[in-house]
């Protein structure tokens, strides 16, 4: 892998790709999957879990709280035990870790501090600081609503009913669910505000949550009740993370190519799924078989108009398409993007523009109009996503060179190699 300070010149195609891919498991499901397994009353195996930064912070956060968490070949095994303290987490920059793992140190007996990387600081979890406190939680952040921050835990936490805003992240509803089947009094989550962002991520944190035996119920509208009760698994398996197909299905499509991403799971609630609908309405051909989903280019793409509040996480490799498209694009429904790693709006505003694109901020978006591109460094803000899409642009315009490709690392390990073998 380059060296972080070092810019990575983006492998430029002048013919259809012809590729088939084999992703590596998917960060949210993984770390739903530690977690739960961590809370477990039995010993559990994490199949085909996601080896990445981020899955790592948060197997390295369990391990800090007592929770043994061992490789076994391709798998994690987890070993649950009472959360114990004292104990000081690194979260890196990984919201989840950030947002996951304070509700059961919260369970902790003893002191737990969190504390990550500098952007971390800057990224708001006052919302859930707030929520925990009112669920009987002693919390030190200093005023600040941000990391650093400490938990004085007393080996238990009474629960019950909460009412937060989770328009800014549907991991502050998560985190709460994840872990509420272990509060005295279980857990009753209302929600108060503009509309929860990412519905496909608060359904895998339910479904996962009713296959370790947990009793949950989504009856009334942006409500979520989690009986009090036992966390029973002793396997969970992780799917492909289908987030990360989408700069190689990109490529297809910018290339008039094919990509196969192998094992594309038949139902699944991963954000990613929407791929199909979206790479389709610009101009792909999707199609799925017994090895997975492929798209064929057609040798046109196309701008969209799309409401991408559910899947926000895909908007930088769509946006990286819709600067190479043929008509404009409005991707809107996505304002806590500028809450993730980096601004992402704002981000990718300033790096289309700097290639010589026509972008322009919306209060919840961007509009993408039609202009030839250049080359030049494409910065990537130390966000996987920002730095795969400046990969997707490089496909069509050579001497495009993405900062930082290393970071890729936090859910995609050795991209570079990957993206290689798709290119070559």
């Amino acid at each position: 892998m380059p060296d972080s300070a070092q810019h990575w010149s983006a492998p430029t195609v002048r013919w259809p790709v012809d590729a088939t891919v084999s992703l590596p498991g998917s960060k949210s499901m993984t770390n739903r999957a530690l977690i739960l397994a961590a809370l477990s009353e039995t010993p559990a195996i994490v199949r085909r879990p996601l080896r990445s930064r981020d899955t790592g912070l948060m197997a390295g956060a369990l391990r800090s709280l007592g929770i043994d968490v061992a490789e076994r070949g391709w798998d994690w095994a987890v070993t649950p035990a009472a959360p114990v303290g004292p104990a000081a987490l690194d979260v890196g920059n990984a919201g989840t870790v950030m947002r996951f793992v304070p509700p059961l140190a919260a369970l902790a007996g003893g002191t737990v501090r969190f504390d990550g990387d500098p952007r971390v600081r800057e990224r708001p979890i006052g919302t859930l600081v707030d929520a925990l406190r009112t669920l009987g939680a002693d919390i030190d952040d200093g005023g600040r609503g941000a990391l650093p921050l400490t938990i004085h835990g007393t080996g238990s936490l009474r629960g019950g009913p909460v009412t937060l805003d989770a328009s800014g992240s549907s991991q502050f509803v998560s985190a709460l669910l994840l872990n509420g089947a272990r509060f005295e009094e279980g857990v009753r989550i209302r929600h108060s505000g503009p509309p929860v962002p990412s519905q496909p991520h608060l359904d895998m944190t339910v479904e996962m949550l009713r296959g370790a035996g947990v009793q949950v119920d989504v009856s009334v509208p942006d409500v979520w009740q989690v009986s009090p009760g036992p966390v029973k698994t002793t396997e969970l398996a992780v799917e492909p993370d289908l987030s990360n197909a989408a700069p190689f299905l990109a490529a297809a499509l910018v290339t008039g190519g094919r990509v196969t991403i192998r094992d594309w799971p038949e139902a699944t609630t991963q954000p990613g799924d929407a791929l199909r609908d979206l790479f389709a309405r610009m101009g792909g051909e999707v199609s799925t078989d017994s090895e997975g989903l492929t798209l064929r280019g057609s040798g046109e793409i196309h701008g969209i108009t799309a409401d991408l509040r559910e899947v926000g996480e895909l908007t930088p490799t769509i946006a990286a398409v819709a600067a190479l498209a043929d008509t404009p694009s409005r991707l809107t429904g996505i304002a806590h993007l500028r809450r993730h790693e980096t601004d992402r709006i704002s981000a990718l505003v300033r790096e289309i523009t700097r290639l010589g694109g026509d972008a322009e901020e919306l209060p919840d978006g961007l509009v993408i109009r039609p202009r030839r591109l250049q080359g030049g460094v494409f910065h990537s803000y130390e966000d996987h996503r920002m730095a795969t899409s400046g990969a997707v642009i490089g496909l069509a315009v050579p001497g495009v060179e993405v900062e930082n490709i290393a970071t890729t690392g936090k859910t995609l390990p050795d991209f570079p190699a990957l993206w290689a073998e798709v290119t070559a």
